[in-house]
């Protein structure tokens, strides 16, 4: 049975607040997360009234869009706390670990039970069928994933996921600095290049998203954002 406690017309409304609007995506992510979180027998994901239930879902999203914000306020999980995950793989998906369900360990790593559930493409085809009047793609999509069933929106996999103490939200590690460039290191995510420690930056420079400007291209700069005399 859905949680007394996760109501969905108050997590749209928290959800348009957090994201700055409602859209078909946030009603897709807010009854994804609620969904993972009725699979897992968490009633109350944040603690607002059960504190047995914080801090045991660590979540994998796998696309940077709407559904992930929403997804965020259902289960509490966040980039800053260490309990949302990214995987950049542009898919309508996310993996909801419980904690409280380890299964074996692997090394240093604790294997746990998860769910990961996947948006359905023909939910689209549905909307369609729902509304067809509606010329609108957002508001037909909107109206149809708050009435459609589960099994028209997604589809469910059981599966485990091996987590290392590094990933864990409250992980602490020693800051490194990194060699080359001086800048901090955090969670063990030092790289050992002939004999150095280096950030991921300085150890696979090709790889960084973000490359320093040329001298040129840096003069240029200086000369078009320097104040007039």
């Amino acid at each position: 049975m859905p949680s007394p406690i996760l109501d969905l017309e108050d997590l749209l409304k928290e959800a348009e607040v957090a994201h700055g609007h409602l859209c078909a995506g946030q009603i897709l992510g807010v009854r994804m997360a609620m969904l993972g979180c009725q699979r897992l027998g968490v009633e109350d994901p944040r603690g607002r009234l059960s504190p047995k239930d914080r801090k045991r879902l660590v979540t994998f999203v796998e696309i940077d869009r709407c559904a992930t914000d929403a997804i965020a306020v259902v289960t509490g999980c966040r980039l800053g706390k260490r309990a949302l995950k990214f995987r950049d793989w542009g898919k309508m998906a996310a993996t909801f670990v419980d904690l409280s369900s380890p299964l074996q360990t692997i090394g240093e790593a604790t294997v746990y039970k998860a769910i990961r559930i996947a948006a359905l493409e023909s939910s689209k085809a549905r909307a369609r069928e729902l509304y067809p009047h509606i010329e609108n793609k957002n508001q037909q999509q909107m109206l149809a994933y708050r009435e459609l069933p589960l099994t028209d929106l997604f589809s469910e996999e059981w599966v485990r996921v091996p987590l290392h103490p590094r990933e864990m939200p409250g992980y602490k590690s020693q800051r490194i600095a990194c060699a080359l460039c001086g800048e901090g290191i955090n969670y063990d995510r030092q790289i050992i290049r002939e004999d150095q420690l280096l950030c991921h930056g300085c150890a696979y420079p090709a790889d960084r998203y973000y490359q320093p400007l040329t001298p040129d291209e840096l003069a240029e700069h200086l000369s078009a954002t320097a104040s007039p005399a």
